[in-house]
Formats: C-alpha cells, structure tokens, sequence
C-alpha cells in the first residue's frame, strides 16, 4: 500500500494530486510546486522498499545522476527530499519535470512506427545518452518504458540505476538491475557499466520500435543467460524503404562486440 495519498504535502512545498505511474519499485505522482506554481512529477521508492538502505541510495543516485544532465531529450530533475511520515516511516523523493505525452511502450501495443519515425526518436535518444555518457553516466535501463513521445521530440526517462562509468563504479548486488531483453551480453557479469550496453539496448529499442517485437525472445533472466551464451541470431531487419545503411547499425549496435 503507497505511503502517500492525495493532498499530502512534502517539504512544505509539493503538494500531490493523483498517482500516474507504478513500477516494481517507485510510484510517480502528479504535484503542483507551490513555490514557482507549476506542475512536476514525484517520484518515491514504492511501500517498504524505502526501507532498504540499498534502494534509498538507488533514488539518491539517480537524483545525482540526472541532474548533471542538461539536454533536451532528458528529462529534468528539480528536486531531491526524503519524507518523514506518520510512524516514523522515511519515503526518499525526486521531484522531476512532468512530461506529458505517450509512453513509447504504450505506442507500441498499436503496432510499429513508420521508419522515418522509429530513426528520428532513436536518434533523440542517441543525442541523450551521448550527453549522459561524456559525462561519465550509464542508464543501463533503456526501453520503450523508459522513452515518452512529446509534442517536442523524445525524452528519456528514469536515471534510477544509473551508474557512473569507469573501473570502479560497480556495485555488488546491481547486476540484474534493469530490462531481460534490453540488457547486453557483457553485464551478466561482475565489469563495470560501460556505455556500450546503453548502446546495445538502444538498438534492440531501435528493432522493437520498426518491427513491433523484440529482436530475441527474451522475457526472464534465463532466456537472455541462454540466448546470449547460445549466440543466437537476431533476425535481419525487412522494413520496406528502410535504408540498408540503417538496418545494418540497428543490428551493430545488438553485436556482441
């Protein structure tokens, strides 16, 4: 059950209004900003996971990450605070800009996109995760879930495990965070994020997006363990019109290499 309800406010400043998002392990919910009079997105770790000291530090993060991002395509951080509620019970929260528009995931039960359309919201995804990855950070979450289609381009959603790349940015107990049938071969296991599994995944969001399904049937753990330790194949791309050139990088990016 969700700590928060309606009308609560939060740091004297945030006052909710409904509940748009639930996921494994946050809720998001509509807020009016008293303070500067707009409308934003809360983000709180769901029920007693705010218990976790693990988790708590994964919203944190995420806060830290996303906030050294400025780009168009990425959704903006405004806020971080952790609620005391009635028990005694600590709730961490992100206060982030409200995107309004569809969900790519939910696009797509519609069928694919046009091509021309599939490439240009790639290619604003593309833009975002470059600008995360100069700047040492990883998504290691990229699917349709995670990508909302506005009136002005794509924005990339959810920094929550994220991780700043290098040799010492990983962390025991992180190596399943993410999406089975996004995530590359090379985090099954213990190296550092690297953002060449952004890149992976971006390319299986690429394939999803012009043909509608997964470039492998991935749905659990044990298929991507068995997939990627098999080698299988991925299908080649048919799309009438698609430009060889474009089918080709769609399916370098799911290399292996």
């Amino acid at each position: 059950m969700s700590p928060f309800t309606p009308s609560l406010r939060l740091h004297d400043r945030y006052v909710l209004r409904e509940r748009i998002g639930l996921g494994g392990m946050s809720e998001v919910w509509r807020a009016d900003d008293d303070v500067l009079g707009r409308p934003v997105a809360v983000k709180a770790l769901a029920g007693e996971l705010a218990a976790d000291p693990q988790l708590r530090a994964t919203i944190q993060r995420e806060a830290r990450a996303a906030a050294r991002l400025t780009h168009p395509h990425v959704t903006q951080v405004y806020d971080y605070g952790e609620a005391t509620l009635a028990g005694g019970t600590v709730v961490p929260y992100l206060v982030m800009e409200l995107v309004e528009g569809r969900n790519l995931a939910d696009r797509l039960t519609a069928g694919p996109l046009a091509w021309p359309d599939a490439v240009r919201m790639a290619g604003q995804v593309a833009a975002a995760l470059a600008a995360a990855h100069r700047i040492g950070v990883v998504h290691r979450d990229i699917k349709p879930g995670n990508v909302m289609l506005t009136d002005t381009g794509a924005k990339v959603l959810d920094f929550g495990i994220a991780a700043l790349a290098g040799p010492r940015a990983g962390q025991t107990g992180e190596l399943l965070m993410g999406t089975p049938a996004y995530f590359a071969p090379e985090r099954m296991t213990s190296a550092a994020p690297d953002p060449a599994s952004d890149v992976y995944a971006l390319g299986a969001l690429l394939y999803r997006t012009l043909t509608g399904r997964a470039p492998l049937p991935v749905q659990t753990w044990e298929d991507a363990m068995e997939v990627h330790a098999r080698h299988t194949p991925v299908p080649p791309l048919r799309i009438p019109g698609l430009p060889a050139d474009i089918a080709e990088l769609t399916l370098a990016c799911r290399a292996a290499d």
